[in-house]
């Protein structure tokens, strides 16, 4: 998931038909809410620790999804919000920063106790044939039941224009619990620069115990199928996850209660651009997103002027050189959202 910047005004700016209906903001929060399996509730439901990572590691295949060639989510306005709710599960995003872009997700589930806080820092990194989203940031699991934190990283994404244009998520991901010793290093792999091989689209790695070393189960597959377990004393293989059983006919989120929905709302924000888009009325288009970027200006000219700093709402950000951005939630669990998800 890659945006351009919109308000740079260095920075090139993507004409409407370029961009696909909906916000970058949209789409991490579609990584958690949008599935069409309770896979938290399975991860709480393992009797040991070890069941519970490995449905760990199976969660975290989920939050990858394929995305079309071509077109690019809008980047997110400073201060944007989207706030969704899918049965027990409330999730909250907030556009913390805009330069450099950083969005953070606090979710809960307070039936589940479950708990996530993810941050993401988007820095891209240009080639003649390509481009390269390096994700920056902390993301971590919380089962309060069981007192375990799984944190883990995200694959970068890779936009390569020649000489096959594709586009498709690579690089390694890491994911540990501390409490339990355990980690999983997976890896994320693309067809070769001519586009030949099936490595497309893969991810293979291990999981193994930190205090002893031993490699417990070899993890392969394609992302966008299945990936399967093998564990290494019996050679017993089994699927652990299947992209056609979690998000395969999903339904768009719809506005339940408008009068509680946010002005900061995605939803309200593109609204005008992503209709116009959606009925193909280019000049409509244009004019739509214009307006968004003139006010995102408007409102930085304005705090310019009293010498004021934009501070998030429901978040608290930091950043340093040695631990990068951390955003961390204001309120304790999300409530109830306006806007929901089957």
């Amino acid at each position: 998931m890659f945006a351009l910047d919109l308000t740079s005004p260095a920075s090139k700016q993507l004409p409407p038909v370029f961009n696909m209906p909906k916000s970058e903001l949209q789409c991490y929060g579609e990584c958690v809410y949008s599935t069409m399996l309770d896979l938290l509730s399975r991860i709480n439901s393992g009797k040991t620790p070890l069941d519970r990572f490995i449905s760990v590691v199976a969660w975290s295949i989920s939050t990858v999804r394929p995305l079309w060639f071509g077109v690019a989510p809008y980047n997110p306005t400073l201060g944007e919000t989207h706030h969704v709710s899918k049965g027990n599960l409330n999730v909250l995003l907030e556009q913390v920063s805009h330069h450099p872009p950083v969005s953070a997700l606090h979710a809960t589930d307070e039936k589940e106790n479950i708990e996530m806080i993810w941050c993401h820092a988007i820095i891209p990194k240009f080639t003649g044939t390509s481009v390269e989203a390096h994700v920056h940031g902390k993301r971590k699991l919380k089962l309060h039941n069981y007192g375990e934190t799984y944190e883990l990283n995200s694959p970068n994404f890779l936009i390569r224009m020649l000489p096959v244009p594709a586009n498709d998520w690579i690089g390694n991901v890491n994911i540990r619990c501390p409490q339990t010793g355990l980690v999983a290093e997976l890896s994320y792999t693309t067809q070769s620069f001519f586009g030949f091989g099936s490595s497309r689209r893969m991810v293979k790695g291990k999981i193994f115990d930190s205090l002893s070393t031993k490699i417990l189960y070899k993890v392969q597959g394609h992302w966008d199928s299945t990936v399967t377990l093998k564990n290494t004393d019996n050679s017993d293989v089994r699927v652990i996850y299947d992209a056609k059983q979690v998000i395969s006919g999903l339904q768009p989120p719809i506005v339940k209660d408008p009068k509680r929905v946010w002005p900061t709302e995605t939803v309200l924000v593109w609204g005008d651009l992503s209709q116009a888009i959606l009925n193909r009325d280019w000049e409509k288009a244009r004019e739509a997103k214009k307006m968004v970027e003139e006010r995102q200006r408007e409102l930085q000219r304005e705090r310019e002027l009293k010498g004021q700093f934009w501070v998030p709402k429901h978040f608290r950000v930091s950043c340093t050189k040695e631990e990068g951005w951390d955003c961390l939630p204001v309120q304790k669990s999300v409530q109830n959202a306006p806007i929901v998800t089957l």
